[in-house]
């Protein structure tokens, strides 16, 4: 397991982080326990969660993910690098979602309650919020940050050209800036690399790529685009609805199959490809897999061994480049 720098600052991070938006819905306490123990194990301390999480994310279960994780990390907390969001609807209120000065500063003591810490390594707003100044979220994760309940700030789901907006309000005001975004990216969806990607290379900005299996639609496993089984990723709920219109359509299970038929004979694991390939990508700094039970993770952590040649590579570029633009 790679140590690699989080952007331009001094944090070092494993370069696969794990997710753990399944503890507490897919997997009790428990097997959530085990997985973490699992990545532990083989090297992994970087952990990403969400005020919001588990998923499918609902008022009543929001924060289970985050008590869940602080009770393991209890005793050993120094030794992971944690990482949490906000901005998702978290409670009834007209204020209980969103990036006001209100909501954050209320969601970080949550948040540091819930994980049973006193400080949060990276904190992220969850997505971009349009009905909130950009100074007025920026002023209060910085003065987080100067209180010390948060050591650095990244955002997730931001569109590039409000990331280079944040960068250039934190540089006039001199504000804690966001030195790391997390975006979805994996074989199947790359509009990162239009702007994203190069933006952040640009600026030092660290870039922890979430869903680099399409949500298990790049594990091979389904066949057919008849129902999905009860508790994946894409049978959730509202999180179902929004895999399905993602990644459940016919050119994207044929792409998912030709890979298949491509590597099988080379004996790569799918699983394996799709995370080396993000791993691969210039301005990648980690890529965050996750899990139901600890097995599931065997093959995903076996990417770090795994290099990808010439041929396997344009093999990945053709499943991108065949795919129907919208």
């Amino acid at each position: 397991m790679k140590t690699v720098r989080l952007g331009r600052t001094g944090l070092k991070v494993s370069e696969i982080c794990l997710g753990t938006m399944t503890f507490g819905y897919q997997c009790d306490e428990k097997t959530s326990f085990a997985i973490m123990n699992k990545a532990a194990e083989q090297g992994v301390y970087f952990i990403d969660t969400a005020d919001v999480y588990p998923v499918p994310p609902t008022i009543e279960t929001s924060g289970r993910t985050e008590e869940i994780v602080g009770r393991w990390l209890k005793g050993q907390r120094d030794r992971f690098v944690l990482a949490t969001k906000c901005r998702m609807k978290v409670g009834p209120g007209p204020n209980d979602e969103g990036l006001s000065r209100r909501h954050i500063i209320k969601a970080v003591d949550d948040s540091l309650r819930r994980l049973q810490t006193d400080y949060i390594d990276l904190y992220q707003p969850h997505s971009f919020d349009p009905e909130t100044p950009l100074e007025e979220t920026l002023r209060a994760l910085d003065d987080c940050v100067r209180h010390g309940k948060i050591r650095y700030l990244g955002c997730s789901n931001y569109p590039a050209w409000q990331v280079a907006l944040s960068v250039g309000v934190s540089a006039k005001h001199g504000l804690a800036r966001y030195d790391c975004v997390q975006p979805r990216y994996n074989l199947l969806h790359r509009d990162i690399e239009a702007e994203l990607l190069p933006l952040c290379r640009d600026q030092g900005i660290g870039v922890i790529a979430y869903n680099p299996l399409a949500g298990g639609f790049l594990t091979g496993k389904y066949q057919s685009l008849e129902a999905p089984p009860e508790q994946t990723r894409f049978s959730l709920g509202k999180t179902g609805d929004l895999y399905r219109e993602r990644y459940w359509q016919q050119a994207q299970l044929e792409a998912v199959q030709e890979l298949q038929k491509f590597f099988q004979p080379r004996g790569k694991s799918l699983i394996g490809v799709a995370v080396a390939w993000v791993l691969a990508q210039p301005g990648i700094t980690s890529a965050i897999v996750g899990a139901s039970k600890p097995e599931q993770l065997d093959a995903s952590l076996a990417a770090v061994q795994l290099t990808l040649d010439a041929e396997e590579k344009e093999a990945c570029n053709r499943a991108w480049y065949h795919l129907p633009r919208k």
